[in-house]
């Protein structure tokens, strides 16, 4: 016999991760999973986050799931549509409430860059490009902003 009981805990909890659905070619590809999110920002319901913060939890987990995917040589980076600004390597990410994402890293060629986006406006490309270091470990942001998300 299973128990189908539930505890009003666990109806909040389910309430506050919204359902996410992808498909893929390969069944065996890695999915963003918002079960993925650190506990902390599982608890606290959908309807009380900013615009801001609940758009940069949602990117935490595609550039955790991109990551999973690349190989040491590779690092994630991200391209923005809509303008000539080319593609970022992620050294880190933010949100100012209520409505504002913000991007650092640096270019191709290694030039610190700031992207400051609207949510509304948001629409941003994963890239895997070659390590800047090719002697050192890849670097993998998506851990350490899942991390200061567990933490903050």
């Amino acid at each position: 016999m299973t128990n189908d009981m539930h505890t009003t805990a666990d109806a909040l909890e389910a309430a506050a991760l919204p359902k996410a659905h992808e498909t893929h070619q390969d069944p065996n590809a890695p999915k963003a999973d918002p079960k993925g999110l650190p506990a902390k920002a599982q608890k606290q319901p959908v309807e009380q986050k900013s615009p801001a913060q609940w758009a940069y939890e949602r990117l935490i987990l595609y550039v955790q799931n991109f990551e999973k995917q690349l190989d040491g040589e590779h690092e994630v980076a991200m391209g923005f549509t809509g303008g000539e600004t080319g593609v970022m390597r992620i050294e880190g990410m933010g949100f100012f409430d209520p409505d504002m994402l913000t991007f650092y890293g640096s270019d191709q060629a290694g030039v610190k860059t700031q992207q400051v986006q609207h949510v509304t406006q948001l629409n941003v490309m994963l890239r895997a490009l070659p390590k800047m270091n090719k002697t050192a470990d890849a670097q993998r942001i998506g851990f350490r902003l899942a991390q200061d998300l567990e933490e903050s």
